[in-house]
């Protein structure tokens, strides 16, 4: 298990022969550690519902096992809780393995999960499915039967769905593998898409060198667009970003903000970002791969800080051993 304590600086000497008296010990700091939790876990939604932090990761293993899913909670980022298993295919019945990276949000009291399911292909059935919950822990309920969207447009595989509220209420969701990404504009309760204002219903906003795992934040009037590049499998899986006036673009690449250090580990990507209201602490949730474990599946989720800097550009993010420090939500 990861250490949680750290002394934030060394314990005074005592000088004794100097007859000076004995300096205060250093105060000690809660840190998270990284990984923040035990097991193969990936794919990270990170969100914050009221005074709590919630983790929604996917089970990193083999497609045939990968047919359920956990949640975490924390107070702090520090101590975290496990939910076992809120959803699985034994109450999705159209989906039978490959249920991948969660996308959570909450809507009128009602908690919502959207994952994909199936790595779907041309004429399979699977794609990106929907799930609903009184309680952000579950269990969760298949809200349709089957999924919410199932073909392949514009050339992307239905996973890697992001849902993201813009201030005007409108529901978009971002999603695609295979190197194109869409978004479509959810309906009110979440059962299906509804046109954009020309008649379409998905729009192709790829940014150069996009893979899979978009990610949508706004601040400052500005959109922040995220996503992964590189290979999965590979340790060069990487973070980049872009940012924009629209939720739809066009998105130019700007540069990349997270991926692997040869001294803390490898293949740092498939992220989410958490936003404490009104401050400025972001922090990046991400997964990547222990140093020389060449595992296919051996993926651990991690937390770091995520700054900008005066022009409002992220910062390139350092990944670290030690986490964050404890970080309670005030709620006002």
């Amino acid at each position: 298990m990861n250490v949680k304590t750290y002394l934030k600086a060394a314990l005074a000497l005592t000088l004794v022969a100097c007859g000076q008296p004995k300096q205060p010990a250093a105060e000690e700091v809660a840190l998270s550690g990284n990984p923040v939790f035990e097991g193969w876990y990936a794919d990270p939604e990170g969100i914050i519902y009221d005074d709590t932090y919630w983790i929604y990761p996917t089970w990193s293993d083999v497609y045939e096992k990968q047919t359920h899913f956990d949640c975490f909670s924390s107070k702090d980022l520090v101590t975290w809780t496990k939910h076992a298993n809120i959803i699985d295919t034994t109450e999705v019945k159209w989906a039978k393995r490959a249920m991948w990276a969660p996308a959570v949000i909450r809507k009128e009291g009602k908690y919502y999960l959207f994952f994909g399911a199936n790595d779907v292909h041309e004429g399979e059935i699977g794609g990106i499915g929907v799930a609903v919950s009184d309680r952000p822990e579950g269990p969760y309920k298949d809200l349709l039967g089957k999924p919410l969207i199932n073909e392949i447009v514009n050339g992307a595989q239905p996973i890697d769905q992001f849902v993201f509220k813009d201030d005007d209420g409108t529901y978009y969701m971002y999603y695609g593998g295979w190197g194109h990404c869409n978004i479509v504009k959810l309906n009110a309760d979440f059962t299906g898409l509804v046109p954009f204002e020309d008649g379409t219903i998905y729009k192709e906003v790829t940014p150069d060198s996009y893979v899979e795992g978009p990610f949508m934040f706004k601040k400052h009037g500005k959109y922040y667009f995220m996503w992964s590049e590189g290979g999965w499998t590979g340790p060069n899986y990487s973070v980049a970003y872009a940012i924009a006036d629209s939720p739809f673009g066009p998105f130019e690449r700007i540069d990349k903000i997270l991926q692997q250090d040869s001294t803390v580990a490898t293949g740092a990507g498939h992220h989410s970002v958490l936003h404490v209201p009104n401050t400025e602490d972001y922090y990046i949730v991400y997964h990547r791969r222990p140093l020389g474990d060449t595992g296919r599946d051996h993926r651990v989720t991690c937390i770091d800080r995520m700054t900008f800097d005066a022009n409002g550009r992220i910062n390139p993010v350092k990944i670290t051993f030690e986490g964050v420090e404890a970080r309670p939500i005030t709620l006002k």
